[in-house]
């Protein structure tokens, strides 16, 4: 691993998991889990493990769906496995759906968009997520004020990991090369997909996750986004 990114003209960053709170749905919603005494953080684990496996398995069987599907589906699934079919309380499903829209970004994201902003480096975000989710949330947290760009798969037609997605911010910006984009995320698997497209990865591992055995290796991983800036060389 590297300590430091040179010639970087670009900071794309994963949504969700990266700079939004997957699991600050559920904690807007979490006197409903504590009246139905229902354990709260699995439910989450659960509605985040399936979405992202929904996203997967609709790739393969070419059967794709906005994001805002998969993540209802996914919800569905979790709730009956939480409450047993069909016994969530009345409306839980509509207000954490409600929620998603209106995330927590993680304490460091705001500050360090802003100052790589102010430093004259373009910055995205590159997601699963659907336009409307990803302008709901950025609105929501702020962050469309430092964005030069928010891109959803939903322009190709296909979830992450597919190569596809994440050329996407190179055609955005016009670059002659994808080692010219430093990409952000927390999900190992997605770090280790971009790097092997050719992007340079900070892999934010947040939660300490385990090395993915894929394709592709992260070429600096750190625990916040906090130092990002300084690694792109601001």
């Amino acid at each position: 691993m590297t300590d430091r990114l040179e010639g970087i003209e670009a900071c794309v960053f994963d949504a969700y998991g990266t700079l939004f709170d997957v699991h600050s749905a559920v904690a807007q919603c979490r006197d409903q889990f504590d009246l139905a005494a229902a354990p709260a953080q699995a439910m989450s684990d659960a509605w985040r493990t399936r979405q992202l496996q929904y996203t997967w398995l609709r790739s393969l069987m070419g059967n794709h769906v906005d994001f805002w599907q998969v993540t209802d589906d996914a919800l569905g699934f979790a709730l009956d496995t939480a409450f047993g079919v069909g016994n969530a309380p009345s409306g839980l499903h509509r207000a954490l759906m409600d929620s998603y829209l209106t995330l927590h970004t993680y304490p460091e994201v705001a500050g360090v968009l802003k100052e790589l902003k102010a430093g004259g480096m373009k910055t995205a975000i590159l997601s699963n997520g659907s336009p409307m989710m990803l302008e709901k949330v950025c609105a929501h947290t702020g962050l469309d004020s430092v964005l030069d760009a928010v891109l959803s798969v939903e322009d190709v037609g296909v979830f992450k990991p597919h190569p596809s997605v994440y050329q996407l911010a190179v055609d955005r910006f016009g670059l002659s090369r994808p080692a010219a984009v430093s990409f952000q995320s927390s999900n190992a698997w997605d770090a280790a997909a971009a790097s092997a497209f050719g992007f340079k990865v900070v892999w934010c591992n947040r939660f300490g996750q385990a090395r993915e055995r894929l394709p592709g290796s992260p070429d600096i991983e750190v625990t916040s986004l906090a130092t990002l800036p300084g690694l792109v060389g601001l």
